[in-house]
């Protein structure tokens, strides 16, 4: 009946087995995982800026963030080294709130999203228009654990979590594809958990 050890785990937790994606298993615990330090942030000088292929250049403090109207999502979390957690929740700004102030180009294909200290990670824009796809600062309830990409940060469920960046400074809107830090690293670009995209090789 169960493929894995872990889908049985999955159901005997009351869930179904076939939201766990191959390869995963469940954590209940939200592990956490990234390259260098957790960022110091000063909100008083912080902002967001999207640009790239867009008619209008939009920088926002955090209080104009905070004055876009908000959405919340309910999604499930699957990490390239193979845990998932299911049924998190994220408050924050959806795209749409953003396209209509910066008005994007025809040629808007892909999004190269930028992060503290120089981290970058690259979606193709379809993945950020997404209705579970948000610009969030908030996660099951409170604002984002500095651990987690407190004040900000990108959430792209349709991937793996690596897409969705932490400490999210910007997004920039390309005609072409770039990959982002991870990738030059040899994670797969395409990221799709259900495929298993986990590395180039």
């Amino acid at each position: 009946m169960f493929r894995s050890r872990a889908e049985r785990k999955v159901a005997d937790a009351g869930y179904d087995p076939a939201r766990l994606p191959p390869g995963q298993y469940l954590s209940e615990k939200w592990p956490v995982l990234h390259a260098g330090d957790v960022p110091d942030t000063d909100l008083a000088t912080w902002d967001f800026k999207v640009f790239g292929e867009v008619e209008n250049t939009v920088t926002l403090t955090w209080e104009q963030l905070q004055e876009l109207p908000s959405t919340e999502i309910t999604i499930d979390i699957h990490c390239v080294t193979r845990w998932s957690r299911f049924d998190t929740s994220f408050r924050g700004v959806h795209w749409r709130e953003l396209a209509r102030l910066v008005r994007p180009r025809p040629t808007a294909r892909f999004v190269v999203a930028h992060a503290e200290q120089g981290f970058t990670s690259n979606i193709p824009l379809e993945a950020l228009e997404d209705e579970r796809a948000l610009i969030a600062y908030e996660a099951d309830g409170e604002a984002l654990e500095p651990e987690h990409g407190w004040p900000l940060r990108l959430v792209v469920p349709s991937r793996y979590f690596w897409k969705s960046a932490k400490w999210l400074r910007g997004l920039e809107l390309l005609e072409h594809d770039q990959p982002g830090f991870w990738e030059r690293y040899g994670y797969h670009n395409g990221a799709d958990y259900w495929q298993e995209q986990r590395y180039q090789f």
